[in-house]
């Protein structure tokens, strides 16, 4: 029977994927000793498309996760549109490839992802999303490629020898305190975290002021027809703060429908906080829950929002700015402002730069120049002092208006699949890095360079 072993004992369908065949042997690149080629640790878009593009290369690969579910803010925070897979004009194009397509293809097949939607005057690109279907679609991409993957595994140090990261050091679900070595280390943790227990050269924020943070809350129980858009939204706010209704700081959040459930999501609970200060992030969490009722209040006086209800907060809070490693070269604000795409890019990045000042206020943008593009380079995910660490998504160190535009996760699925290729290639030679790096990218369905007009039409993407 499906499920059951020759000795009688149940065993689920999906037990061990990823890591053995269905005749129990380990599958290529699986490690049954802990050593690893590439250790990647957060299992967001960046980790994932630096753990899958790791494995492209015959890697052997693990990714660490903390949570239970792979997906990051996308299912952690509920932050449920990819930004930054295309370009933001009136005729996008695509700038993001490789993972993020597989990705999109499996999400399609579930009718688990929106169109791709051009929304506002700075016509930006989206594609909305069903949470369970990224669960499930990021789970079978890390297992068709041979990731190893450790979910509810908590990062709690890493060893070093001179300049490089020789091995890190895990708790697991059980509490057991699991060690593993590798050759090379992708942080895509999103906070640093991976650098600072290295004792890599850090940043905290953009010279020590950090981005405000928001809680999503999703909404059930609205009218389809009902109009509920970020601009009515906004508007039904302002009318109840001029009323008096307590606990609402944001009016110019953005508010979205999701595929299947047609539930709205609304980005408005705005905090400030330190997040890497417990007491800040625990009291910033709890305001931030009373915020997504009152919220709830507001949608509820607009037409067809009468029967709203909560469906869910967060749960976690949408940090956007925490720790940053220092890089060899950081993303620099004239890259964006001009569009400058080098030949050594390995990665582009196409989201302007959304930069969120504080609590209530709106955000800043800043758009990109030239053809709608910019480079990152390999130096950008490169540590300056620890040879072979990589960072990826919101880790990556830049400067003030780049940073604000390198961190949305359609950019992140590009700098961790970039990061993971050159992580894998740098544990077999350093030579040549970038260029070696810049092929296999390619190969892999990456795109370095900016193409022609293509729109995702909600099929699967190859």
């Amino acid at each position: 029977m499906p499920g059951v072993s020759a000795d009688g004992r149940y065993r689920a369908p999906y037990d061990d994927v990823g890591r053995r065949d269905r005749r129990g042997a380990l599958m290529p690149g699986i490690s049954a000793d802990g050593r690893y080629d590439v250790v990647v640790v957060g299992g967001g878009a960046a980790g994932v498309a630096a753990a899958v593009g790791a494995a492209g290369t015959g890697a052997r690969v693990l990714l660490i996760e903390r949570s239970t579910a792979l997906g990051g803010a996308a299912t952690l925070r509920t932050v449920l549109g990819y930004c930054g897979l295309w370009t933001c004009e009136p005729e996008p194009r695509k700038a993001v490839g490789g993972a993020a397509d597989a990705l999109l293809g499996k999400l399609a097949a579930l009718g688990g992802v929106s169109e791709m939607t051009v929304v506002g005057a700075g016509h930006w690109a989206v594609v909305f999303l069903d949470p369970e279907a990224v669960k499930y679609g990021l789970d079978h991409l890390c297992a068709d490629n041979g990731v190893e993957v450790r979910l509810a595994a908590t990062l709690t140090g890493a060893r070093r020898d001179g300049d490089i990261v020789t091995g890190l050091s895990y708790t697991d679900f059980a509490g057991s305190e699991v060690e593993v070595t590798a050759s090379a280390v992708v942080d895509a943790t999103g906070d640093a975290t991976l650098t600072a227990l290295a004792g890599a050269a850090h940043t905290v924020g953009d010279r020590g002021r950090l981005q405000t943070a928001t809680l999503a809350a999703r909404y059930g129980g609205i009218d389809p027809a009902a109009e509920i858009t970020p601009e009515t939204v906004g508007e039904a706010v302002r009318r109840a703060q001029r009323t008096g209704l307590p606990g609402l700081t944001s009016s110019s959040g953005f508010v979205m429908r999701l595929p299947i459930s047609g539930d709205v999501v609304a980005y408005l609970a705005d905090e400030d906080l330190d997040p890497l200060d417990a007491g800040s992030y625990s009291t910033a969490t709890r305001h931030a829950r009373t915020q997504a009722w009152a919220y709830l209040r507001v949608l509820r006086g607009m037409p067809g929002g009468e029967s709203a209800y909560l469906v869910a907060s967060g749960p976690e809070l949408g940090i956007r700015q925490s720790r940053h490693l220092v890089a060899r070269s950081p993303v620099r604000d004239a890259t964006l402002h001009n569009g400058l795409v080098g030949d050594d890019a390995v990665a582009l990045g196409a989201w302007p730069s959304e930069y969120h000042p504080g609590s209530g206020k709106p955000p800043e943008w800043a758009a990109i120049g030239g053809d709608g593009v910019f480079g990152i380079t390999l130096d950008n995910l490169r540590s300056a002092g620890t040879t072979n660490l990589f960072a990826a998504g919101r880790v990556l160190g830049g400067e003030r208006v780049a940073a604000a535009s390198v961190r949305v996760m359609g950019t992140a699925f590009a700098t961790g699949q970039a990061a993971g290729v050159g992580a894998a290639l740098l544990a077999g030679s350093p030579a040549d890095l970038t260029a070696r790096t810049r092929a296999e990218l390619e190969r892999q369905g990456a795109i370095v360079k900016l193409g022609t007009v293509r729109r995702f039409s909600g099929k699967a993407v190859r």
